[in-house]
C-alpha cells in the first residue's frame, strides 16, 4: 500500500491531506493545515505533521501533488520524493466533483478571494471567472470596523447580529401595497442603511452577509450562463456557520440553482490536488 499527497500552500495557510492507494481502491487520510507565513516552512511542516500523525514514513508515499500560490517556491520538491505541480483550477474542480458526487457542478472555492469553476466529469475543468471578494475581505473589513481579525470572534458576533441596522432591504423602499415580486428581506443596497445605534454584532453580520451574498450572486450568474443547477461551496469561508443559512436562503429564493456545503468543504482544493495523482479519472 503506498500513499499519494496532496499540498495546498496558500498565502497564510498550507493544507494536506493524502490517499492509501491499495490496488484500485484509494481510501481518504483525514486533512489538516497549519499556519506559517513562509511557504516552504509550511509545506515541510505540514508533510512532517501529517505523516507523523498517521503513523506513516517517507517510504510510505509515492507521490506529491502541489498546488496553490505558494507551491511555485517548492520547485525542487519534498525531500527528493516525486512531486509534481498541478493547476489550482483543475483542483477546484476536481474536488469538488469528489465530495459532492456531482457528475456536473459548479465548484466555487472561497478562500482570501474566491473563484468559479465549472466541474463535468470526462472533461478539463473551466475557470468561468470570480471576485476579490471572500475571506481577504472578511478579515480587512473587520480590522477597520471591528478593531478584530480574529474569525471565531467574528462569527459569534455575527450570530446576534441585526441585519436591518446595516443593510437596505426591498420593505425599506417599497409601499407594502406596490410591493415588488421580490422577497421584503431582499437586500437592495450591503450597507446602504446603516444605523447610529447598529452594534459590532450588526457590523459583523452585515460584513458576512455582503461577502456571502456577492458570492451567491456570482455564483448564480455563473450557474446560468452554462447550464448548471448545482452549486458547490468549498473552501475556508463554507465552515462559517452563517454561509449555510445564506445558502438556505438562496435555495428558498431561487428554484433554478441549489447551493450545497459537502463535509471536508475547506479541503475541497486539497483532495482535489491529490486526486490528480490518480490516472484514472473516476470522480
Amino acid at each position: 500500500m503506498s500513499v499519494i499527497i496532496g499540498i495546498d500552500v496558500g498565502g497564510s495557510t498550507t493544507k494536506i491531506v493524502g490517499f492509501r492507494k491499495d490496488g484500485d481502491r484509494r481510501e481518504l487520510i483525514e486533512p489538516l493545515f497549519i499556519k506559517a507565513q513562509d511557504p516552504v516552512t509550511s509545506a515541510y511542516g505540514a508533510f512532517g505533521n501529517f505523516l507523523d500523525r498517521n503513523g506513516l514514513s517517507i517510504s510510505d508515499v509515492e507521490k506529491i501533488l502541489a498546488t496553490g500560490v505558494g507551491s511555485s517556491f517548492l520547485l525542487r520538491g519534498i525531500y527528493g520524493l516525486p512531486f509534481e505541480s498541478v493547476p489550482e483550477f483543475d483542483s477546484i474542480g476536481r474536488g469538488g466533483r469528489y465530495l459532492s458526487e456531482y457528475d456536473d457542478c459548479l465548484v466555487v472555492s472561497m478562500g482570501t478571494g474566491t473563484a468559479i469553476v465549472h466541474a463535468k466529469n470526462g472533461e478539463p475543468a473551466k475557470y468561468l471567472g470570480g471576485t476579490g471578494v471572500g475571506g481577504g475581505t472578511m478579515m480587512g473589513l473587520s480590522r477597520l470596523l471591528l478593531k478584530s481579525d480574529n474569525v471565531a470572534h467574528i462569527a459569534e458576533l455575527a450570530e446576534d447580529g441585526d441585519l436591518s441596522k446595516i443593510d437596505l432591504r426591498i420593505k425599506d423602499i417599497t409601499q407594502p401595497k406596490t410591493m415588488t415580486a421580490m422577497p421584503a428581506d431582499m437586500t437592495a443596497a450591503n450597507f446602504g442603511n446603516v444605523s447610529d445605534i447598529a452594534e459590532k454584532t450588526d457590523v459583523a453580520k452585515g460584513i458576512l452577509n455582503l461577502i456571502f451574498e456577492t458570492v451567491g450572486a456570482c455564483s448564480i450568474f455563473a450557474a446560468r450562463s452554462c447550464g448548471v443547477r448545482n452549486i458547490v461551496l468549498t473552501g475556508n469561508m463554507a465552515d462559517l456557520p452563517y454561509c449555510q443559512e445564506k445558502c438556505e436562503e438562496f435555495n428558498a429564493m431561487y428554484k433554478d440553482v441549489h447551493f450545497i456545503i459537502p463535509k471536508l468543504a475547506p479541503f475541497g482544493t486539497v483532495i482535489g490536488t491529490a486526486l490528480g495523482g490518480f490516472e484514472e479519472e473516476t470522480v
